[in-house]
C-alpha cells in the first residue's frame, strides 16, 4: 500500500456507504482525501474526525449533477494540495422500479447522478491529469452494469453506460500516463436501498442484501488495492460480489 501514501484523492458520494468507508481507509493509509457530497454536515464531520485521528482530509459540498460544483471540487483539491492523483466517481442512486410504473423523475435523477456526474468528474479532473502526465480515474459501476435483474432496467442502463465510458476513457488517455479503473460491486450494505420508492421492490432488495450483503469497506479495500499498484500497472476492471451472492 506504499503507493497510496501522500496521494491526493477526490471522492464523490463521500457522506455515507462506500465513499465514506473509502475516505477513512485511504486516509489511514496516508492519502490526502478530499471528500465530496451534498450533505455538508456529514462530510465536514468526517473530515474533522479523520484529521483528529492524524489523517489529512478536507470536505467540499458538491452536487455532482452540477458541472460548476464538480469543477470547484477538483479546483479546491489542486489549490489545497497542488495536484490531483486520483478521482473516485462514486456518487450514485438506485431507485429501482419496473419500467411500466413510469417513474420518469427517478430515471432522470439516476441518469444525472450515475452517468452525468461521472462525466462531470472526468471533465474537471482530466485537464489537470493531462498536464501532470499522471493520474488515476476510478468509476463505480455495479454487478447491475453486467446483468439486468427485476426492476433494474434504468439503473442497469446507467451502470452499463459507466462501463462503456470507462473503456473509452481507458483507450484515450494512454498518451498521458493516466490509469483508469471501473469497479462493479455486488450486494454491499449501503444507503442505496433507501432511495427505492416502490415498497415491494425495496423490501425484496432489503431482505436479499440483509442476508448476503457485505460491508462498505469491501469496496474501500478494492480501491486501495488498485491505487497501490505500481504506476506501470493499470487495473482496468474489478467485479466483486459477496461469496453468498448468486445473482
Amino acid at each position: 500500500m506504499e503507493n497510496v501514501k501522500d496521494k491526493v484523492v477526490v471522492i464523490t458520494g463521500g457522506s455515507s456507504g462506500m465513499g465514506e468507508s473509502t475516505a477513512r481507509h485511504l486516509a489511514a493509509l496516508g492519502a490526502k482525501v478530499v471528500i465530496a457530497a451534498r450533505r455538508a454536515d456529514r462530510i465536514n464531520a468526517l473530515a474533522t474526525e479523520i484529521t483528529a485521528q492524524g489523517g489529512t482530509a478536507i470536505a467540499v459540498a458538491t452536487d455532482v449533477t452540477k458541472r460548476d460544483d464538480v469543477q470547484a471540487l477538483v479546483d479546491k483539491a489542486v489549490e489545497t494540495y497542488g495536484r490531483i492523483d486520483v478521482l473516485i466517481n462514486n456518487a450514485g442512486l438506485m431507485p429501482l422500479s419496473p419500467i411500466e410504473q413510469l417513474k420518469i423523475d427517478e430515471w432522470d435523477r439516476m441518469i444525472d447522478v450515475n452517468l452525468r456526474g461521472v462525466l462531470h468528474g472526468i471533465a474537471a479532473a482530466l485537464p489537470y491529469m493531462k498536464a501532470q502526465k499522471s493520474g488515476h480515474i476510478i468509476n463505480t459501476s455495479s454487478v447491475a452494469g453486467h446483468k439486468v435483474f427485476a426492476a433494474s432496467a434504468v439503473y442497469s442502463a446507467t451502470k452499463f453506460a459507466v462501463r462503456g465510458l470507462s473503456e473509452g476513457l481507458r483507450q484515450e488517455v494512454k498518451p498521458y500516463n493516466i490509469r483508469t479503473t471501473v469497479i462493479s460491486p455486488g450486494a454491499v450494505r449501503t444507503e442505496l436501498l433507501d432511495h427505492i420508492t416502490d415498497k415491494d421492490v425495496q423490501a425484496a432488495n432489503q431482505d436479499y442484501v440483509g442476508q448476503v450483503g457485505i460491508p462498505a469497506n469491501s469496496y474501500a479495500r478494492i480501491v486501495a488495492f488498485v491505487i497501490s499498484q505500481p504506476e506501470d500497472m493499470d487495473v482496468n476492471e474489478v467485479l466483486f460480489r459477496p461469496t453468498a451472492q448468486d445473482l
